[in-house]
């Protein structure tokens, strides 16, 4: 099999085919965990024991998927807000997620796996002055 066919899905109508790459399946995950409240940002793994935070352009990269010809499952390492209820915005993110991709794509999403890697804690020190120039 040919690797760009083993990385996309393809479906076959009247008119074409429309391939869909297991990327834009991932970014879809990413964008929909995000979107969740809770959810302090997506995972890129374990860097000498601390989770590394991503930024928005790379939300495939905390996200893992396996797409056949019409299922999906997919793996998510996310990093939780301090002091929200882990297993709450894990449920919540796993419902988005299935719900995005579904009626995006058309896939079947079989699993939604939540990783929970890190705490997010809010950066007070952000907005104060520079105190020495």
């Amino acid at each position: 099999m040919d690797k760009r066919e083993h990385m996309e899905r393809t479906e076959r109508n009247d008119v074409g085919s429309i391939r869909i790459a297991d990327e834009v399946v991932g970014i879809i995950a990413g964008l929909a965990a995000t979107e969740v409240p809770g959810v302090a940002g997506m995972s890129g793994g374990l860097v000498g024991g601390i989770a590394e935070m991503l930024g928005k352009k790379n939300l495939s990269k905390g996200v893992k998927v396996e797409v056949g010809e019409r299922e999906a499952a997919v793996d998510l390492y996310i990093i939780v807000e301090y002091g929200v209820r882990i297993p709450d915005v894990a449920l919540r993110v796993q419902e988005n997620v299935k719900r995005a991709i579904e009626s995006m794509t058309g896939l079947d999403v079989v699993e939604v796996n939540i990783h929970v890697q890190g705490v997010g804690f809010a950066q007070e020190g952000k907005d104060e002055e520079v105190r020495v120039r």
